[in-house]
């Protein structure tokens, strides 16, 4: 039966055109209703601020914790994962990016990546400094190191102080194509590096192999000068361009509150290790010691102490409690309770007692009750009933050490109480003289030596600023200069996820390593390299992306996406049109952003200021459907039976 219709020649006519068009895939440009505009107006203020609120707090771009609190942002996750991969070449050479020490410090680094690691919540930390060593030991080829120096720019800096801080600044600089000079008093390098930390935890071979790049590069040093003393600190500034200050920590403290405390036998950490490090003996050490304190510093004096000749006993006083309350490592502590080291928690020295001819006999202990104040100051306080002596002849104190300011003989720089320098602490320029920079233990803020490398490139990176008229902080962030806490916070279901074990690598027995000062620790070999790679969490929030296909094809994170279009004010209409409104990434997002709503209000706009149509172009067809679909052609009226 034949369908009775009122069609007119002009729905034929919109029928063929609309066919011909869907089934060759073009658009119909040329009917009234395809108005089509090939662009848009600006998205408007009222669709832009709210995607604020993403752009500020999204964490699709955050540093995982390692990385932020690195004060050299080495990209951890990247070199664990590729380790884990098998690809120990390519880790080295992401360390390299930001590191010239990759033994040295996978030997000797405070690792603060490791105190904000993730599996701190559950189990130990990744062990990244373990793995930065396997490596730096096994994959890192001076053959393969990066040589390459700008043009020289006929500007000279000398730098104090053949420290971490300084020979970073150096390294930068003489990158950067100026003539650098290092000076040093003493004739090795290394700095309180070198003559502050044992060589059973830093072999002397690896911190010279390191440093030789600078050397490769064209930096010239100059050891065994002192400044302030072979050369005048002002003769210095007139010579140069600018000046690194780098000087470390090489005066030591001794409680002179104490009777006795000038005695012979009593010494500071700083010249006992000093000593240790360049000679392997003191001369002075006696047959039994005591270490006064609770810092690396003090393990470094006991554990030393312990490979010197004619020493039989070492005991270790300090006013902490417990041993997780010590300041130094529990891993240098474990290190001097196995080798025998005898401690003597929550006690504080009473009395230096001295023989006829002048040497200490013994030291008298008095238990410390408490630390701190109320207020959280330290004022420790004693119960002076409780008491004991040990039989020592020999006292190191190891309770602090201070910048040595000896080479300013004429107070050119601003000095705070403690010696260290008085500088800006984001370009760490002098507050005192405009063309001298300080960095690392010199600056008072910098207490490891990843830090102090740190604040060493900041200062180069002042230095150039300073010699090339720019301004020294313009687009500087500190966070992006030293380390910084991460907002990238991911909420983890622990019950549901693996919690393996950190690894530990093999160590010389305990009763043998004390006999020499060979190195303590061997390398991860692969196999536990590998294995403990594969603990790592690869920390990243992203979780929208995993449940989203459509933002996948558009940008890295919904913070990038958005920020691009505050920036600019428009966005492709194809990107808010790909969106189908499931709330799959609002359901993931640990800040619950509503995603979706933002595209619907781009949406709304874009059709309010296209005369009611879609922007895409491709949704003709779609039109064409539904124009048809609701002709008269297709739609037949049929009267309801009841009328109405």
């Amino acid at each position: 039966m034949a369908l009775k219709t009122n069609v007119s020649s002009v729905d034929i006519i919109i029928l063929t055109i609309g066919i011909k068009s869907v089934f060759k895939g073009v658009l119909v440009k040329n009917i009234s209703y395809m108005n089509w505009k090939e662009e848009f107006p600006l998205l408007s203020e009222k669709v832009l601020k709210p995607l604020n609120e993403i752009v500020d707090d999204c964490m699709g771009d955050a540093d995982p914790a390692c990385v932020a609190s690195c004060p050299m942002h080495t990209n951890v996750k990247k070199y664990v994962n590729l380790i884990g991969e098998g690809k120990g070449k390519e880790a080295v050479e992401v360390i390299r990016e930001k590191l010239f020490l990759p033994k040295t410090l996978g030997r000797i680094c405070a690792h603060p990546c490791e105190e904000n690691c993730k599996r701190n919540e559950v189990n130990s930390p990744l062990a990244v400094a373990s793995l930065k060593r396997y490596a730096a030991d096994n994959f890192d080829d001076p053959n393969n190191w990066d040589l390459d120096v700008a043009e020289d720019n006929d500007k000279k800096i000398a730098v104090i102080g053949a420290g971490p801080a300084g020979a970073q600044a150096a390294l930068d600089l003489r990158r950067e194509g100026y003539s650098v000079t290092v000076y040093d008093r003493l004739e090795v390098y290394g700095g309180m590096m070198r003559v502050g930390i044992p060589e059973y935890r830093l072999p002397r071979d690896i911190i010279d192999s390191e440093y030789s790049l600078l050397e490769k590069i064209g930096v010239e040093f100059k050891m065994g000068v002192e400044i302030g003393k072979d050369i005048d600190f002002n003769q210095l500034r007139e010579d140069y361009d600018a000046v690194i200050v780098a000087v470390g920590k090489h005066q030591g403290r001794i409680d002179r509150s104490l009777e006795n405390h000038d005695a012979d036998g009593i010494y500071h950490a700083a010249e006992y290790l000093k000593e240790i490090s360049l000679t392997q003996a003191f001369d002075g050490v006696g047959k039994k010691v005591a270490v006064i304190g609770g810092g690396d510093v003090a393990m470094d004096c006991a554990r030393s102490s312990l490979r010197l000749a004619g020493v039989e006993e070492v005991h270790a006083v300090c006013l902490e409690s417990t041993y997780d309350e010590m300041a130094s490592s529990m891993h240098e502590i474990n290190g001097a309770l196995n080798e025998g080291v005898n401690f003597n928690l929550a006690y504080g020295t009473h009395k230096i007692t001295i023989d006829k001819d002048g040497r200490v006999s013994g030291l008298e202990l008095k238990e410390c009750t408490t630390m701190f104040d109320k207020d959280g100051n330290f004022a420790p306080e004693f119960n002076e009933n409780n008491k004991k002596a040990l039989d020592v002849d020999t006292v190191i104190f190891a309770i602090g050490q201070g910048v040595d300011s000896s080479f300013d003989n004429e107070d050119v720089l601003t000095k705070r109480r403690n010696g260290t320098f008085e500088c800006d602490p984001l370009t760490m320029q002098s507050a005192s003289a405009e063309n001298v920079f300080v960095a690392g233990d010199a600056s008072g803020t910098a207490f490891i030596v990843v830090g102090a490398m740190a604040e060493g490139r900041r200062a180069a990176k002042s230095a150039d600023r300073y010699l090339n008229a720019k301004d020294l902080k313009e687009g500087r962030v500190a966070e992006e200069e030293g380390s910084y806490t991460t907002k990238l916070d991911i909420p983890l279901d622990w019950d549901n996820l693996p919690k393996p074990e950190r690894v530990h690598g093999q160590e010389l027995d305990p009763k043998e390593r004390i006999k020499s000062f060979d190195e303590v620790e061997f390398a991860l070999s692969q196999e536990l390299a590998e294995k403990e790679a594969e603990r790592c969490l690869q920390c990243e929030c992203r979780l929208c992306m995993g449940e989203c296909v459509m933002l996948n094809d558009f940008c890295h994170s919904p913070k990038d996406l958005f920020a691009e279009v505050m920036t600019t004010g428009d966005i492709d209409p194809l990107i808010p049109y790909s969106c189908n409104m499931c709330s799959q990434c609002t359901i993931v997002c640990p800040n619950d952003f509503k995603i979706k709503d933002k595209f619907m209000k781009m949406r709304k706009e874009m059709v309010k200021n296209n005369n009611g149509k879609s922007p895409i172009k491709g949704h003709g067809a779609i039109e064409m459907h539904q124009f048809l679909g609701f002709s008269k052609l297709f739609n037949i009226a049929k009267p309801a039976k009841d009328k109405k």
